[in-house]
């Protein structure tokens, strides 16, 4: 789906495909990766680690955990099929906005229905998280003894609890309104459409670290293995997710500079999404610290890692500009905002994704993965994603909106970099499946020396004055 609206926007003017197509590619491609990717597969991940990062034997809830899974493929298949119904699909932006989620035909409502689906599932993966987190632990391991990872995952779980609902409501809401007469979101029946914007965006910024708070509990984990240390500041990066957590639901209208709030509520609002800006950093700094003077090795899921970061950080600095509101005015839906998630949410957790599997799968499967290839897939989806996204911002600064099939001349060039990078990132994943499925069927057996390099030796690191040379052990158990 992102290739047909990268290869639709190769070149000014319409081609390949019909406006209303491209609107239904915006639209589901958005869905299918938030609801149908990036979640589950954060939530698969929870799945596997924490029972054996806890000391617990499985998941407290099997059987709730059973049906939280087998929703998933037929939400997911109600989603797709969406796109075959007559009248197409939803074309409303995967925010939904009214009157465009009102007026669309049966694959709009195909398309509420599965993330009303999407969402229960949610819910009942985060109570089993939870259960399992609170009541399973082994003996003498308190909270604080917790892996970052186990951490990161209670605190998303209780995100989700809270922030699912209120977007299920919204979405009932709006199914009434389609067919039961109610104007929740019609002016002409005395509704508000920007009541939809607070209710979804109460549940959608909340949303965004749902899908980030796991990958930043992958990186701390693989950072201190990968320098051979202890993670800098453990406690204070508890505190920082719990307060990035806390400070993501009172943020909610830094979406909505535009509709004419109050100027109260716009200082609120801009005050708030800086103050995010406080535990973030402390997470990233926390990060760098513990690669500061390390003995440290690149192996795949460390790249993974450091690449997680640093895109995470570019993505959290244009948000900073984004949160002031009279900036905001000028880079509002603009591709600007389109650079500025795609850096956090693919260059963060989709990034944290693949980070983690590379470096589970050998614990997963039993068997070492092709490491060079492992690092062409980086460098390849690396570079690939940095020339794609990274123009959009000088796009959206020029004044490129989003959300269109054609666009002004001026623009070709840095669109024209942008499909080039879509058409590298997207092949470059086959190199991932292979190299999945080529574990799981056997290779190199997977050694408790796996990540000690190749030389499995220890690392003597020269030091500057005033400090003495000195060994540090291969790896930290």
């Amino acid at each position: 789906m992102s290739l047909v609206i990268r290869a639709a926007l190769w070149q000014p003017g319409l081609q390949m495909v019909d406006p209303h197509f491209f609107n239904q590619m915006t639209t589901v491609h958005a869905l299918v990766m938030i609801f149908g990717f990036a979640m589950p597969g954060f939530v698969g991940l929870a799945n596997w680690q924490i029972p054996m990062m806890i000391g617990a034997p499985d998941m407290a809830l099997p059987r709730l955990n059973n049906w939280s899974f087998w929703i998933l493929p037929f939400a997911a298949t109600l989603l797709i099929m969406s796109l075959f119904m007559p009248g197409g699909g939803p074309a409303a932006g995967w925010t939904l906005y009214p009157p465009l989620s009102t007026q669309g035909g049966i694959g709009t409502d195909f398309t509420l229905l599965s993330i009303h689906m999407l969402g229960m599932s949610s819910i009942l993966g985060s109570i089993n998280i939870i259960a399992t987190i609170l009541n399973m632990r082994a003996p003498g391991m308190t909270l604080m003894k917790m892996p970052l990872f186990v951490w990161t995952w209670l605190i998303t779980a209780f995100l989700l609890i809270a922030a699912m609902p209120v977007l299920a409501g919204a979405v009932t809401m709006l199914i009434t309104d389609r067919h039961f007469g109610t104007s929740f979101f019609d002016a002409a029946g005395g509704g508000d459409p920007v009541l939809w914007q607070h209710v979804f965006w109460f549940f959608g910024h909340p949303e965004v670290y749902i899908l980030v708070l796991p990958a930043f509990g992958v990186f701390s984990q693989i950072i201190p293995t990968f320098a051979r240390k202890p993670l800098f500041g453990y406690d204070s990066m508890v505190y920082a997710t719990a307060s990035i957590a806390f400070l993501s639901f009172i943020v909610w209208a830094h979406h909505m500079y535009t509709v004419g709030m109050p100027m109260a509520g716009e200082l609120f609002f801009m005050y708030a999404t800086m103050l995010i800006a406080v535990p973030t950093g402390v997470k990233v700094f926390n990060w760098i610290a513990t690669m500061w003077r390390g003995s440290m090795t690149f192996e795949t899921p460390m790249l993974w890692s450091i690449g997680g970061v640093f895109t995470f950080t570019i993505g959290g600095l244009s948000g900073l500009m984004l949160a002031i509101t009279p900036v905001d005015f000028q880079y509002h839906d603009t591709y600007f905002v389109v650079a500025h998630f795609h850096y956090v949410i693919f260059g963060a957790s989709v990034f944290g994704l693949f980070a983690a599997v590379y470096y589970w799968l050998p614990k997963w499967t039993g068997h070492m993965y092709n490491e060079t290839l492992g690092k062409w897939h980086f460098w390849l989806t690396m570079i690939g994603f940095t020339l794609t996204f990274f123009p959009q911002h000088f796009l959206g600064l020029a004044g490129m909106p989003r959300r269109i099939p054609a666009y002004a001349l001026q623009f070709t060039e840095f669109n024209q970099w942008s499909t080039v990078g879509a058409f590298m990132t997207i092949p470059a994943q086959v190199i991932f499946f292979y190299l999945a499925i080529r574990c799981m069927k056997g290779g190199s057996k997977a050694t408790d020396k796996v990540w000690e390099g190749a030389d499995g030796l220890e690392w003597t690191l020269p030091s500057p004055p005033p400090y003495h040379s000195f060994t540090v052990a291969p790896k930290i158990k």
